[in-house]
């Protein structure tokens, strides 16, 4: 997980900062078709907007060709303009790529990721803070041993 952290997104726009998103996946050789993601994410924000509220995001998405789900997470100290349900920019993005073979695992990841936000209400706040990316790892650890016991 440690090298699908983006521990400082550029852009503050949702297309733009959907393909920084996108192109460091490219970067990683996570993904090979860099323009269908990008089309099927943005299709799916065209549907409703995947900001959750709270600060967080969950752009997703189904793509042929992916065996193992791709989880990204990226983060925005300034904010970036999702469109959320509650008016105010998103900060913790965790993008989501799963094989439409697989719909129910694509489920999961999305519910666990949702109820870990919905559960922690001080996630974001320490994700801002964090200085670097296994400080960010261990608050999301943290967090989810919380929600565990």
């Amino acid at each position: 997980m440690q090298d699908m952290i983006i521990t400082e997104l550029e852009y503050q726009d949702r297309e733009s900062a959907i393909k920084e998103m996108v192109n460091f996946l490219k970067r990683k050789n996570r993904i090979s078709k860099k323009k269908e993601l990008y089309d099927r994410l943005f299709q799916r924000e065209e549907l409703g907007s995947t900001a959750i509220g709270e600060g967080v995001a969950i752009p997703h998405c189904k793509m042929k060709g992916v065996k193992d789900p791709i989880v990204l997470l990226a983060i925005s100290k300034n904010g970036v303009n999702f469109h959320s349900t509650d008016g105010k920019p998103s900060h913790v993005f965790f993008l989501v790529v799963s094989s439409p073979d697989n719909p129910s695992l694509n489920l999961q990841i999305l519910a666990a990721i949702a109820h870990l936000v919905r559960k922690s209400s001080s996630l974001v706040k320490k994700v801002l803070k964090a200085k670097n990316i296994n400080t960010i790892l261990d608050v999301i650890y943290e967090e989810e041993e919380k929600l565990n016991g």
